[in-house]
């Protein structure tokens, strides 16, 4: 099964284009489970629980792992275990080097920790992402134009009438003979929304930005879907996350993962007919 395939599959079983970001911050969880052995693990075992049956992908930023050393790492690897294999499972890692580093970091992430997609700076060009690309099986989200502030200092140059993110983007397409490569788009320009989604109609687009960056979700959804309403993955983190500081944390996910499921799928019944 391709990558598209499984991610289509579990958007339409689970109704639900939402991916939550398990960026888990050991200073902002309820300090009654830091005295278990894996703190960040406990805390994302109970989201799970409370939110798988509503997401269509779970995304983890390694950063927030790697930080906590060998207990971060041994967190990762028994979140992932955790997560139902019915959902995609994305690792945020941003990797791009050199050919033969990259091929190590595609093993860590795909091989050892068994990661469905990744996602991959461009940066240093075709070579730098090919080891990503080996499998039809394994998705590729390679970075388009993200929306912290700092994207304009690169993505936002102008070559011609283009800027260099949809160069990127259009050089990327001719990549993809797999058909795993996707891109990351920020949530927070529906310019860009829509122009990424023109240059590769079929891709997979993941969508951060929406919740407590303030990203539009009509916008995510008219211009991040694809012809039939799928293959956008509109990320949310920190507000689903800390929609509670208390020990009712993981049921207020759930009842905010439902809010921003159904807010989601209201849209893609305007813009799409869904059957």
């Amino acid at each position: 099964m391709t990558f598209s395939t499984k991610l289509r599959a579990v958007q339409q079983h689970n109704n639900s284009l939402l991916c939550i970001g398990l960026d888990t911050d050991v200073a902002k969880i309820p300090s009654s489970l830091r005295a278990h052995r894996l703190p960040q693990f406990e805390f994302n075992r109970r989201i799970i629980d409370a939110t798988a049956d509503l997401v269509c992908c779970y995304k983890i930023n390694s950063a927030f792992y790697e930080a906590e050393a060998e207990e971060g790492w041994q967190s990762m690897r028994e979140t992932l275990r955790y997560i139902p294999a019915t959902v995609v499972t994305i690792g945020d890692v941003k990797r791009g080097d050199i050919g033969n580093s990259s091929e190590r970091y595609a093993h860590i992430f795909f091989e050892e920790l068994n990661f469905d997609a990744v996602t991959v700076n461009p940066y240093m060009g075709k070579d730098s992402v090919a080891p990503f690309l080996q499998s039809p099986e394994r998705g590729v989200f390679i970075l388009a134009i993200t929306s912290n502030p700092g994207a304009k200092d690169f993505q936002r140059l102008k070559f011609g009438k283009k800027f260099l993110y949809e160069k990127v983007v259009s050089t990327a397409m001719k990549w993809n003979g797999k058909k795993n490569i996707g891109f990351v788009v920020g949530a927070t320009n529906p310019r860009d929304l829509r122009s990424v989604r023109a240059l590769a109609p079929s891709a997979p687009l993941l969508i951060p930005g929406v919740g407590a960056q303030g990203g539009n979700v009509e916008s995510a959804v008219r211009y991040g879907c694809d012809k039939n309403g799928f293959l956008a993955i509109i990320n949310a983190s920190r507000s689903i996350l800390y929609a509670s500081h208390g020990k009712n944390f993981a049921s207020a996910a759930r009842i905010e993962a439902l809010r921003l499921r159904e807010e989601i799928n209201s849209w893609r019944g305007r813009y799409f007919a869904l059957g």
